[in-house]
């Protein structure tokens, strides 16, 4: 494996580029290449994509869709939205997992492409609703009472946190939806607010409050816990095999079962509100064959394999700032 850096003069994160990849490898040892780009020509030869740019064999794994060649200073966004003049660390460690033999020998990519992240964050802008026009109150109050009681509120039950924005609590939810914060059935009712879901799914929650909820899927499940800062013990199972998969959350540690369990994150092309672009296409597996398995039988949906700590980061990281002020 060949790592190459690419930057520009007097780039500020050249140095630090090349302390994270030490970092992500492990010890493991690896012929690593600073090289600084003098033009725009040999930018696009080089395949850089602005400074600092990470080249594994070659290959940008974080290169974005429609990118062109670059001289400017580059910017890496996290499955959070976080902007940052670097690669997040456990994403670089996956791009290095991704493009070892031993990954491309077992047909699975788990290098980090942020593109099937996107929908479950927004595309970067996040799962907190905007606080202008009573936004934020009304969505806050919805899932307070999704932890609360396991089930939608209507709108009726709304409108008098809408109505303090001077606003209807109608026209609040619509807007909502429009955004991809909630889904509505034919009727208008609430069907879903990410993490929750009105109907059962394959991921059932129980609060330490006893309250039982139904996530979306596997990501949103794991947000929960920090989301509402309570202990939780989530309930699903593996859609190839049928078996339990059991991820007990507990003063703040996190204990899976089985111990080999992953999660597949994917999402269709065309885009579109997660409830029908990915949230079926994020599930637990009791481990990575059998999450292989299910792409083989969809390889219309393309993803990546994720491991326990970067699954729990992008649940904690997505869902758990939604009920601050």
């Amino acid at each position: 494996m060949q790592i190459t850096v690419l930057t520009v003069a007097d780039c500020p994160n050249a140095q630090p580029a090349l302390e994270r990849v030490t970092a992500a490898l492990d010890g493991r040892q690896t012929q690593v290449e600073l090289i600084e780009v003098a033009d725009e020509a040999e930018a696009a030869r080089l395949g850089m994509y602005g400074s600092p740019t990470i080249l594994i064999d070659g290959t940008d794994p974080f290169a974005p869709p429609g990118a062109v060649p670059s001289l400017s200073c580059r910017l890496y966004r996290d499955a959070d939205g976080t902007v940052s003049g670097l690669p997040d660390e456990s994403a670089l460690r996956q791009a290095l997992a991704g493009a070892t033999p031993q990954a491309r020998a077992a047909g699975t990519s788990d290098c980090c492409t942020p593109q099937p992240l996107d929908v479950v964050g927004r595309a970067g802008r996040g799962r907190r609703a905007p606080a202008e026009n009573g936004l934020r109150t009304v969505h806050q109050q919805i899932l307070r009472h999704f932890a609360a009681t396991g089930a939608a509120p209507d709108a009726q039950m709304l409108q008098s946190i809408a109505a303090g924005a001077g606003r209807n609590a109608t026209e609040v939810i619509g807007e909502l939806a429009d955004e991809d914060f909630l889904t509505l059935d034919e009727t208008g009712n609430i069907r879903a607010a990410y993490p929750f879901s009105a109907s059962p799914t394959r991921h059932r929650v129980r609060l330490e409050s006893g309250v039982e909820v139904w996530s979306m899927c596997a990501i949103d499940a794991l947000g929960i816990p920090a989301m509402l800062g309570q202990d939780a013990v989530i309930s699903s199972s593996d859609p190839v095999s049928g078996d339990p998969i059991t991820v007990t959350s507990s003063t703040g540690k996190v204990w899976w079962e089985p111990a080999t369990s992953v999660v597949f994150v994917g999402q269709r092309p065309g885009g579109g509100p997660a409830a029908s672009a990915c949230c079926d296409a994020l599930n637990f597996f009791t481990d990575a064959a059998n999450a292989r398995a299910w792409t083989s039988q969809y390889p219309d949906i393309p993803g990546q394999v994720v491991d326990q700590p970067t699954a729990e980061r992008i649940g904690r990281q997505t869902f758990g700032p939604l009920l601050a002020p």
